[in-house]
């Protein structure tokens, strides 16, 4: 007769209380439902079941490790589908009242759904999107659990998205510096400001906190020939609007390039040499604003400060692009 060992006793003793393979519950396929409209807004945001292949998101687009832009002039869509305009930040939202370069949408909500059919972005019907939303798990409950008078519908998948993109806001070591800390920028920096707010006249149209006025400006893009985007005249078929553009906010500015609604600078430091003599760039633009109807005169130190400032615009988690930035 064999003597079991100590340690096979222990080892069938464990075995013993171990579950039955039935009593072993697998672990959930769906996800938690989400919390409030941010989360599930999130989920949208990175999801590519709003596009028509499944491929794009709007992070794609919207890249969260560049302060949420492009880094491409023109951004592709489905297809490889380009698009006619750069893409901007969407990032520091919540305060904005103009959407898309031409305005074209009244509210976040609206701005969010609009890539969604965009041929050359999404390229898929809203009507389709909600099919499609209401056959998933996930997404059908969340929305009965969130809006439980309307539920699933285009109207509030606009406004989870815009939910998660207002929560995207920024905080930079200019803030600090506004706040009292005077060691959070540097000397050239603190010179920066007086030039942003006087010679180089950038506070005309960038001003409040996320540094715009939320306007219209032509600032001397539009010639009517190879820069023939007519931006907000599209919209308004006001002959005033011809080359009008949204003013956009200048937080992060220093990571969100290329510039311009067409992103035709690359760098910020080509966007400030525009500014400083917009005619050697655009020499017969139609309709430039007449606040750069001559040349500012700025130095290159003055635009070194200039861009030192708006450098010290970026956020505490942007800041290592920065630096790659400057190899």
């Amino acid at each position: 007769m064999k003597i079991m060992s100590f340690t096979a006793i222990i080892l069938s003793s464990l075995f013993f209380f171990l579950p039955k393979a039935e009593e072993i519950q697998p672990l959930p396929l769906t996800p938690a439902l989400p919390s409030d409209a941010v989360e599930l807004g999130e989920r949208l945001f990175f999801d590519s079941i709003l596009s028509l292949d499944q491929t794009i998101s709007c992070a794609s687009c919207h890249l969260p490790e560049y302060a949420f832009a492009d880094t491409s002039a023109l951004s592709k869509g489905v297809g490889g589908a380009l698009g006619d305009r750069n893409t901007p930040s969407a990032m520091n939202m919540l305060s904005r009242e103009i959407f898309f370069w031409d305005g074209r949408a009244a509210t976040l909500a609206e701005q969010a759904l609009g890539p969604i059919e965009n041929p050359v972005e999404m390229n898929l019907p809203l009507d389709s999107a909600i099919t499609r939303l209401m056959a998933d798990e996930y997404y059908s409950a969340a929305f009965a659990a969130l809006y439980p008078e309307e539920g699933l519908t285009k109207e509030n998948l606009g406004l989870a998205i815009a939910a998660y993109e207002e929560s995207l806001e920024t905080g930079s070591a200019y803030d600090q510096f506004a706040d009292g800390d005077s060691s959070a920028i540097s000397a050239s920096a603190m010179r920066g400001i007086e030039i942003f707010n006087v010679k180089g006249k950038c506070f005309d149209c960038h001003f409040g906190p996320d540094m715009t006025g939320d306007e219209f400006k032509n600032i001397g893009t539009y010639n009517g020939q190879e820069f023939n985007d007519v931006g907000r005249f599209s919209e308004t078929k006001d002959s005033n609007d011809l080359g009008k553009f949204k003013v956009p906010g200048l937080r992060n500015v220093a990571v969100t390039g290329p510039y311009m609604h067409d992103g035709s600078f690359k760098t910020l430091r080509e966007v400030i040499e525009y500014y400083n003599t917009p005619n050697a760039f655009r020499p017969h633009a139609i309709g430039r604003d007449t606040l750069l109807r001559e040349p500012l005169g700025l130095t290159e130190q003055e635009m070194d400060d200039l861009e030192a400032f708006m450098r010290s615009l970026t956020a505490p988690q942007f800041e290592h692009l920065l630096a790659r930035k400057e190899e």
